[in-house]
């Protein structure tokens, strides 16, 4: 029985560290660009057009779902198919890897307009 060798991804690593007590003034340390190991031959891939986020003091959940009414207001409910729970300290690294790669994105595509009636009307 062979192991497959898990999927090399470069990710950038964002890590909360607080500055030494006896350490003068350091100049602000810059992230490192780290080899991460990630297998991902069980995950599951699937389409979301709707998400709510929700939380609590401590964690946010992220609800992500299939509306086949994209358009107005749905008549049926959205059925959320993925509920993925997160603290805050990742929330805020999810949020700047998302924030960066829509403005890659957008710089090479232009700007993305997520208010569907002023995309409506531009056709």
């Amino acid at each position: 029985m062979s192991k497959e060798k898990p999927e090399q991804v470069e990710e950038q690593r964002i890590e909360d560290a607080a500055p030494a007590a006896e350490a003068p003034a350091a100049p602000a340390q810059q992230p490192q660009m780290v080899q991460v190991q990630v297998e991902d031959k069980h995950a599951i891939a699937l389409y979301a057009n709707f998400c709510r986020v929700t939380g609590s003091p401590e964690e946010l959940i992220i609800d992500f779902g299939l509306n086949p009414q994209p358009v107005g207001i749905p008549r049926e409910p959205i059925e959320v198919k993925q509920r993925i729970i997160v603290n805050y300290f990742t929330a805020k690294r999810l949020l700047a890897a998302l924030q960066m790669s829509v403005q890659r994105h957008e710089a090479v595509f232009g700007v993305l307009e997520t208010d569907i009636q002023k995309r409506l009307r531009a056709r």
